[in-house]
């Protein structure tokens, strides 16, 4: 091998080790690639000349690192993303989850909370939200600061709008904001059955007994080992016949749990737990 390639991953290797053993905060099992990449790249907008040089600036600044955590932890999301996916949400999914006197959601990897609120209000117009309680889960403050706050820019309503119609809304979309100069405030009575919590799919236990779990475009960046370690907590995670709502690129076919999940919507990434009698 290469000297100076094996430098490089020393280095890397020894930057998240660093990051775990001071902040809690497990990336040593992401896609290699993946979170070179982002490294490499705040290691540019920083003006730092080596990974080095990174690790002791943020062994030293937690401000550094809350901004190195946000490159490290993706937060690309739109209210009602990928449109079929919430129809078939509110076609099938709800459909069987009506039946039950109350549902619980959770939203691992919740971002910013754009798809919170679109389920939030789906279950509206489903009848079923005053029944209803959402978990919505994230490994960073800053996000889960921002999900709580439910504002987002104004300009981006219109796709928005555009996404609810696609995934079969039943209202008017702007009933749910209200504009403020450029920003559009989520609607209070969205929010009062959502309890923002963080949590590190990586190193916490077991959430709570779900009727349903959306993790969406967050697993893409674990290797199989650490999707298999997800995949098991998200079983045990759930209320007999749960659902589990994976991102477009995302499947639990290949993984060592595939057994204990069927196909509900293939296309749509959507398993249902599969119970032993």
């Amino acid at each position: 091998m290469d000297s100076t390639n094996e430098n490089d991953r020393i280095e890397f290797d020894l930057i998240l080790q660093a990051i775990y053993q001071k902040y809690g905060y497990d990336f040593r099992d992401y896609a290699k690639a993946s979170i070179r990449r982002r490294l490499r790249n705040q290691l540019s907008k920083s003006n730092l000349k080596t990974i080095s040089e990174m690790q002791h600036k943020l062994l030293n600044d937690k401000n550094f690192f809350d901004r190195l955590l946000l490159d490290l932890t993706i937060n690309v999301t739109e209210m009602f993303r990928d449109p079929p996916f919430f129809k078939a949400i509110r076609e099938i999914v709800l459909s069987e989850l009506k039946k039950q006197p109350f549902i619980k959601v959770w939203h691992a990897g919740c971002s910013s909370g754009e798809e919170i609120y679109s389920t939030a209000i789906l279950l509206k117009e489903y009848g079923v939200y005053e029944s209803s309680l959402i978990y919505a889960t994230d490994t960073n403050e800053l996000v889960l600061d921002k999900a709580k706050a439910g504002i987002f820019p104004i300009e981006k309503m219109k796709d928005y709008t555009v996404n609810y119609r696609k995934a079969g809304g039943l209202a008017s979309f702007a009933d749910y904001y209200t504009a403020r100069y450029d920003n559009a405030i989520m609607d209070n009575s969205l929010k009062k059955n959502i309890v923002f919590s963080n949590h590190n799919l990586v190193t916490d236990s077991v959430f709570g007994e779900m009727d349903l779990i959306m993790c969406r475009n967050v697993l893409i960046y674990f290797n199989r080992e650490l999707q298999d370690r997800v995949f098991r907590l998200f079983r045990d995670s759930f209320h007999p016949d749960g659902f589990l709502c994976l991102g477009s690129k995302e499947t639990v076919r290949f993984s060592s749990l595939s057994e204990d999940f069927e196909n509900v919507i293939e296309n749509e990434k959507i398993y249902r737990r599969i119970v032993s009698h």
